[in-house]
């Protein structure tokens, strides 16, 4: 297995460790005045690595602002937009945020902010409701979580744009290039259960270069997904493409079932660690194909994305100490989700969803 160095960077690594100065309330409420015509009261709300304001209009309205983080590529913003554009085409009642053109007709405002850093910034419609992530769920919830991945991965067929086929740091296809970042885990037995975790995902690397790919979301996580204030089971949005890439459809798909793994898991790991995960999977298969192959991966690529997050996670938090709690607030789980995975053997993974091979 060949390791790679901290030489040959990820696409996305960049934003995800570049230092900037933050804009804040009052930049972002000039901003929108000034380019969009809108008054109103900024609220910074908790992201990865921009700057976004939910802003409460003179008017009534409530709307997104995004100021992406000055080492993000205006390539890649346009990716974000372009296909928020695509999909509300394709399917007009799929639940996304619209695109608000500035006052010269603009999708993306390019500008230097008043630590003469470049930023570019978008104005996005407003999804009200509350976050999957602090409703209580449900079988049929999980179910209609899976019905939308499965409607969105159809309306994003087809779609294409010059930076589609970007190398990010969460796309688990790439995932063996994370290996150079594992200093950032301080504890060496960690490192070690990571180690056997990546070695593992090496070994199947033929079974991944033959899978399907297109354009997807990349990033189906409860946090992500809103639901209706008044009734936790009804699904009212989906927000956050800044994943949006090229990858597998299997790699999409084990990005959501990882967002319902269980946070704790009790050892022996004889617990069923996709208990509710099924319940998206079958919501998913109701719209939407996966061939035996997509299937046997399924698991090996939720335990990608475990990996994954562990070593970003640390990565960035030794970076941004002042954050660690936001960049952190998903990392703990995952290490006796890990530890249960590596305790089967690759074909008992394999079989996870072999019922669903033949229902």
């Amino acid at each position: 297995m060949r390791w790679v160095t901290t030489s040959e960077r990820l696409d996305h690594e960049n934003d995800l460790t570049a230092r900037y100065v933050r804009m804040d309330a009052r930049g972002a409420e000039q901003l929108a005045l000034e380019q969009y015509g809108i008054p109103g009261l900024a609220t910074r709300l908790e992201t990865e690595k921009d700057d976004t304001f939910r802003l409460d209009c003179e008017d009534g309205r409530r709307v997104i602002l995004k100021v992406a983080n000055p080492a993000e590529r205006a390539l890649d913003i346009d990716l974000q937009v372009s296909v928020l554009e695509y999909v509300s085409a394709r399917d007009v009642d799929l639940p996304v945020p619209t695109v608000i053109p500035d006052n010269r007709g603009r999708r993306v405002v390019q500008f230097t902010d008043h630590a003469h850093q470049p930023r570019i910034a978008r104005l996005l419609s407003f999804v009200a409701g509350v976050p999957l992530d602090s409703v209580p769920g449900s079988r049929s919830q999980r179910r209609e979580v899976g019905h939308l991945l499965g409607r969105l991965r159809h309306a994003m067929a087809g779609f294409d744009h010059p930076g589609a086929s970007r190398v990010l740091a969460w796309d688990v296809q790439h995932l063996t290039r994370l290996a150079a970042l594992l200093d950032a885990v301080p504890d060496e037995r960690r490192r070690a259960q990571l180690r056997r975790g990546l070695e593992r995902f090496a070994a199947l690397s033929p079974k991944l270069r033959g899978l399907r790919r297109q354009v997807l979301h990349n990033d189906f996580s409860k946090s992500n997904l809103i639901m209706a204030s008044d009734d936790p089971d009804q699904l009212v949005g989906l927000i956050d493409f800044g994943d949006v890439v090229r990858t597998a459809i299997a790699i999409d798909v084990a990005t959501a079932l990882l967002n319902q793994l269980p946070r704790d898991v009790n050892a022996p790991y004889d617990v069923d660690i996709f208990a509710d995960g099924r319940d998206l999977l079958a919501g998913y298969l109701e719209v939407a194909d996966l061939t035996s192959t997509e299937l046997e991966l399924l698991p090996h690529l939720v335990m990608g994305r475990v990996i994954a997050r562990a070593i970003i996670t640390h990565h960035r938090a030794s970076i941004f100490p002042e954050n660690e709690r936001y960049i952190m607030r998903n990392t703990e789980p995952g290490w006796e989700q890990l530890a249960w995975f590596l305790s089967r053997s690759e074909a008992d993974a394999s079989a996870t969803f072999v019922d669903f091979m033949t229902s």
